[in-house]
């Protein structure tokens, strides 16, 4: 009798594939988040160095607490990284390295089940002819021949039966610490920002002012810009 294929090919193609992905993801994810947080010291950096610094201290001051806002948020948010990268993204290349050996011995056992296939039918072949002399010399042979091939695909075949379903299960183990370790650095990291935001508000922020307010306000001073005759309309 033949063996049945073992059907683990979708459940592990999935998980490589969903392994393979969230790295590139998390990845891609750090990357934005450091470009995000340079990008705005690079910004409170060029408002700092505007010629109105010069002539208005009220401003000078506002920027300069911008300008140490973003580079707080910058440090933290590489620590935030830095984390991440040793928790997260480091074991989801680990893990994801494991997956070329697997898909080895699964070939190897496919391939070790295609010779015991064709060993198996060429001994059901010469069991089905009359039973002459040189019909059964020829049908121990292809026994003898057999025997080691079905031996060699059974221990493949078992190794893979008793292994992949652990390695399987074993997946929510390996990431559950990796996937806590995320949650903690995001929740420490958007502690931190909400404390400097805080500060930062409570330094350039003008008391009383809602945003309602501030959006008049701002409207009335670009009408005042628009109403100059070097930017009047033709």
């Amino acid at each position: 009798q033949q063996p049945k294929p073992y059907l683990i090919g979708p459940f592990f193609d999935r998980l490589e594939d969903q392994t393979k992905k969230l790295h590139k993801d998390m990845k891609k994810s750090t990357e934005a988040d450091i470009a995000m947080s340079k990008a705005a010291v690079k910004i409170s950096g060029d408002l700092l160095s505007n010629p109105l610094c010069e002539q208005d201290q009220a401003f000078l001051d506002s920027m300069t607490a911008l300008d140490t806002a973003m580079k707080r948020m910058d440090s933290f948010n590489q620590e935030k990284v830095n984390q991440i990268s040793k928790t997260v993204i480091d074991p989801l290349k680990k893990y994801s390295g494991v997956f070329p050996s697997l898909n080895m011995a699964v070939k190897r056992r496919e391939q070790a089940l295609q010779d015991y296939r064709r060993l198996q039918s060429k001994v059901e072949k010469y069991e089905e002819k009359e039973k002459t002399g040189p019909i059964m010399v020829k049908l121990h042979q292809a026994r003898e021949e057999l025997r080691p091939v079905r031996e060699d695909f059974e221990a493949k075949n078992k190794q893979l039966l008793d292994e992949m379903p652990k390695f399987y299960h074993s997946r929510i183990d390996y990431f559950q610490p990796s996937f806590e370790a995320l949650i903690r650095a995001q929740v420490v990291y958007f502690t931190e920002m909400h404390k400097i935001f805080s500060e930062l508000t409570d330094q350039i922020d003008q008391a009383g002012m809602t945003d309602e307010q501030r959006e008049r306000e701002n409207e009335a001073k670009l009408n005042e810009l628009r109403a100059l005759s070097i930017v009047a309309d033709d």
